[in-house]
């Protein structure tokens, strides 16, 4: 499907192009305008800007332009941490580098993951397509030398599976899993499958899994790590086991001593757009000042032979070093001198939130030739948009220029004849700047949470210390077991497959170990189903008062409440839309709703609530959300008046 914007690119025409190596003033309007120019002509093409967040809202406006453009993000991690980056993140950036590297890309990054040091380590994915011939193992040694973790049940990004001929793999960088089906050596059928319940339920017909991790002890690395054993003993431990092939939680942080001083630029011939080149510079003098401030307060703890602070070889380059073999235009956002050239774009002459005046600039707009392009977040808010300016007589020309998508930063450009306008400029509100993607809870093997010294609960043996994961060989079978210690020195082994048996102990003292064979486990558990005998008996009783009673019925959903939901700017989880038809259900019974919701943060349960305010609103009600401190109340009260503005409710 091509771009909705990609037409109107054509009217730049190419000896109106800026000159490479050069000086372009590109507003920050027009960026995703002028790299989508630039790429039709020019590629590989790295776009930089100064932020995590310019970047990610500059690769979302492309994508109005041209197809797949690239994110390449930057480590969530902080120097000398030790602690992994994000096994997404990771395999994005192995991603945006390798489509670089592939001569065609199109990839945006702030100066933070550009300047980073690069990885010696290939990027190259894992491609399986119907039809391959492909051995069973070395198909499972090719996703261990990507970094993927071989498990029984395949619940997360970065893992993998076997059973049988059947393996289950979760592309790093993928929202779902892919089900490869064996027919001897010849991969008869790949399908996607839900992670949650393991079901596959659509055919495809390839598999791509990048790297699940950026940096790995390949045979050069492990290679180093052998040198460093004489050079920097201070850190033996570390390079005695990456020098033995093993990878760990925080590897990454070693990378600096371990990879030659590159970037992701160098042996790449590639147009670079840099855009505000001096908040760039000052952004990247930045990141190497934060990082020598850190190594400045951690040198003590590294030991007596380390580095002193400022000589550790740096995560972070220096940006000028970093595109001295790139083609380079820089792009400053607004002219020094009379001399500067660059596209002319202007804002909407309107009030925005104001119809009759958006109307009005519309009218004046096309009176002179302009396409004009309204590009809201959602289907409903693009039609509620176009009656509204219908109303105030602005009739959208062409059905094709009023978009479903939204974008963050719209433009009005005379010399292309062209006005594109989103939210900010119609609406006066930002937009969000989270993708559009599934968000589900993932979560690992139990196991992988617990240190030794952590008190667990056994089913049947009850509580005791968590030891280590321990192989043992019983009928001349290896396997992996949970060790955990009881009373007088006793030993529990429990099988992986078994973990359904162990809990973490979430209690909030220290617990006084179980003894295996004795009788206070099961003492304890009796006391404890009495007691919860009383509370259910008293919860029953609370519910029949409750069914006696009659509620206030809401109405039925009506269009504005279909529009407001759609205005969501994100997909739903599954989850969340049955939550959402649960309480719309319990609002329309004459039964007094008696319903908890709950999730981890950042999983939607503030838009339940607000669809919920709003059905109660629209059925003749006030609504009120309790929160348990003034911050949140704040954060709160922002966001429901952003999404009542439309709308004729009273927000206090």
């Amino acid at each position: 499907m091509a771009q909705p914007l990609a037409g109107f690119l054509g009217r730049w025409t190419a000896d109106r192009l800026p000159d490479t190596p050069g000086r372009w003033v590109v507003p920050a309007s027009a960026r995703a305008l002028t790299v989508a120019r630039l790429a039709l002509v020019r590629r590989p093409l790295l776009a930089i800007t100064v932020t995590e967040r310019e970047a990610e809202d500059l690769a979302d406006d492309l994508r109005l332009f041209i197809e797949d453009p690239m994110l390449l993000p930057a480590w969530e991690t902080l120097p000398f941490e030790h602690v992994s980056p994000n096994v997404a993140t990771m395999a994005h950036r192995a991603e945006a580098i390798d489509g670089l590297r592939a001569g065609g890309g199109v990839v945006v990054g702030s100066v933070r993951a550009v300047t980073q040091r690069s990885s010696p380590t290939p990027v190259a994915p894992l491609v399986l397509r119907r039809g391959a011939t492909v051995e069973l193992v070395d198909l499972a040694d090719t996703l261990a030398g990507l970094g993927y973790h071989r498990t029984d049940r395949v619940e997360a990004r970065g893992e993998f599976a076997v059973r049988g001929g059947i393996v289950d793999v979760f592309g790093a960088q993928d929202d779902l899993p892919v089900r490869i089906d064996m027919w001897g050596d010849e991969v008869d059928e790949l399908r996607r499958f839900s992670p949650s319940d393991q079901r596959s339920f659509e055919a495809t017909d390839i598999l791509v899994a990048y790297p699940a991790r950026e940096f790995r002890p390949d045979d050069a690395v492990q290679q180093a790590a052998r040198g460093l054993l004489r050079s920097e003993p201070w850190a033996a431990a570390t390079w005695d086991r990456i020098a033995e092939g093993v990878t760990f939680q925080g590897i990454e942080s070693w990378m600096p001593w371990l990879a030659p001083e590159a970037s992701i630029l160098d042996d790449l011939s590639s147009d670079v757009v840099l855009f505000d080149p001096h908040r760039a510079r000052s952004r990247n003098a930045e990141l190497i000042e934060e990082e020598r401030s850190l190594a400045e307060a951690l040198a003590t703890t590294w030991g007596d032979d380390a580095p002193a602070a400022g000589h550790h070889p740096p995560l972070y380059l220096d940006l000028d070093r970093a595109l001295s073999g790139a083609t380079v235009l820089e792009a400053p956002a607004a002219a020094s001198g009379p001399g500067d050239l660059g596209i002319e774009v202007r804002g909407l002459d309107a009030n925005p939130g104001d119809p009759e005046s958006i109307a009005a600039a519309l009218r004046r707009l096309s009176s002179r030739g302009f396409d004009v392009v309204i590009a809201m977040d959602g289907a409903a808010a693009a039609e509620r948009v176009g009656r509204i300016l219908g109303e105030h007589d602005f009739f959208v020309s062409d059905p094709g220029h009023l978009l479903a998508t939204g974008v963050h930063h719209g433009f009005v450009a005379p010399e292309l004849k062209l006005a594109v306008l989103g939210e900010r400029e119609i609406a006066g509100r930002r937009r969000a700047h989270r993708r559009v993607g599934r968000r589900q809870a993932i979560t690992g093997d139990a196991y992988r949470d617990l240190e030794p010294g952590d008190h667990v609960v056994h089913h049947h043996h009850g509580i005791g210390r968590f030891e280590g994961l321990v192989q043992r060989s019983m009928a001349g079978v290896e396997r992996d077991y949970l060790m955990i210690a009881y009373q007088k020195g006793d030993k529990l082994y429990v099988p992986t497959d078994q973990l359904a048996a162990v809990r973490k102990y979430t209690g909030g003292e220290k617990p006084r170990l179980s003894r295996m064979g004795g009788t206070d486990w099961s003492e304890t558990r009796g006391k404890v189903r009495k007691a919860v005998a009383i509370v259910a008996e008293e919860v029953v009783k609370l519910h029949r008062e409750r069914a006696a009673i009659t509620g206030h019925r809401a109405e039925p959903d009506d269009p504005w409440q279909r529009e407001f939901e759609e205005s969501f700017p994100f997909e739903e989880t599954p989850d969340q839309l049955t939550a959402i038809a649960d309480v719309k259900t319990d609002m329309e019974s004459p039964l007094v709703m008696d319903r908890l919701i709950f999730g981890d943060v950042g999983f939607g349960k503030t838009e339940v609530a607000m669809r919920a305010m709003f059905k109660a609103v629209r059925s003749g009600k006030q609504a009120a959300l309790l929160v348990p401190t003034t911050l949140l109340a704040q954060q709160h009260h922002a966001t429901l008046e952003d999404r009542f503005s439309p709308y004729p409710v009273r927000v206090e």
